[in-house]
């Protein structure tokens, strides 16, 4: 006997939970080294729904552009509440992106040396990043930097006014 009844949904991902944050980082850098800023827009949907948005940033005097990098992806994560729920983060940076998904695994188990013998560049910043990740399932995507994508504008926005108001602040 057939049920003609039953309804079956083509997206499984609809009975998944569905709760999750984006996270996109970006960071700048006035010279390199130079002035330098990190922003990062977080977003917390229930599905497709936005429930929350929260935007960080901060500044360094002198600092690199991948440190900022660097730094926008720990200072969005640290600043998630402690819990099991999913995050994916969005970055332009190939540096963060391929050292999260490609290179971390090998470096930590050649004691932060690459390829060459050479020790890892920010190791402290990479070993701080990996700490705030947690337990937290954490995705990371690589986004085309200055090319129309909302969030990550957002992101490189907010870098560049926290470089301007640190500026700002130290002029006489």
């Amino acid at each position: 006997m057939t049920d003609t009844n039953i309804i079956i949904d083509a997206d499984p991902t609809s009975i998944a939970n569905s709760r999750r944050y984006v996270v996109a980082t970006d960071g700048a850098c006035r010279g390199n080294p130079g002035p330098g800023g990190w922003g990062a827009l977080l977003t917390s949907f229930d599905g497709d729904a936005v429930r929350a948005t929260k935007t960080l940033s901060g500044a360094k005097r002198h600092t690199t552009n991948n440190e900022m990098e660097l730094m926008a992806a720990i200072k969005a994560l640290t600043w998630l509440p402690d819990n099991d729920v999913p995050a994916l983060v969005q970055s332009d940076s190939q540096y963060v992106i391929n050292g999260m998904n490609e290179w971390r695994h090998g470096w930590a188990a050649k004691n932060w040396r690459k390829p060459d013998g050479k020790p890892v560049k920010n190791r402290e910043l990479w070993e701080a990043l990996i700490a705030a990740m947690g337990t937290r399932e954490v995705s990371w995507e690589r986004v085309r930097g200055h090319a129309g994508h909302r969030d990550n504008e957002t992101a490189d926005q907010l870098a560049n006014q926290a470089i301007d108001r640190m500026l700002k602040r130290s002029r006489p």
